[in-house]
């Protein structure tokens, strides 16, 4: 699937926020807000996030204009993480694959670090194809699975090619 990523905008929010309330998404994300229907919490966090400096952030749109969901990357120098949601109608199409490829292009520092569930096999892949590999497994609690659950630790040291295949020493 082709798509752009631009600026988060204040109308894409309500998406994001339907998006965020999808059963089978929360489950699959596991490590969620504590009540993901918390509109309050939803517009603080997001509001506190576009307004932080070292927070990029983008809206994935599709082919048609449409707002497909977002990605981003956060946290301090030495542990900058990334993190995407993609609506669940758009999975197994190559949406996330190419909005983590775009802001991958964006934003070039490395080391970069992500997490999914374990049994989150679509998000492992993602990230794989990104470049992206797996250096650890830890256990940590999932708010929308309510306890504890096996999750995967992915570090990109390199940047990718065309193919999205790493071209550096990933360890």
């Amino acid at each position: 699937m082709d798509v752009t990523l631009r600026e988060v905008r204040d109308g894409d929010l309500p998406v994001f926020y339907a998006q965020s309330n999808d059963p089978e998404g929360i489950w699959m994300a596991a490590f969620t807000a504590k009540d993901p229907a918390d509109r309050g919490w939803f517009e603080a966090h997001w509001a506190r996030n576009r307004a932080d400096m070292a927070v990029v952030m983008r809206t994935v749109v599709g082919g048609s204009g449409e707002i497909v969901g977002h990605v981003a990357v956060f946290g301090p120098p030495e542990e900058r993480e990334v993190t995407y949601w993609i609506g669940r109608e758009y999975w197994g199409r190559g949406a996330a694959t190419a909005a983590l490829r775009g802001l991958l292009g964006v934003v070039g520092e490395r080391p970069l670090y992500a997490r999914a569930a374990a049994d989150n096999g679509g998000s492992i892949r993602v990230l794989e194809k990104c470049g992206f590999v797996v250096t650890g497994h830890e256990r940590g609690f999932a708010n929308a699975r309510g306890e504890e659950i096996d999750e995967v630790v992915l570090k990109l040291v390199g940047g990718t090619d065309d193919s999205g295949r790493g071209r550096e020493s990933y360890l």
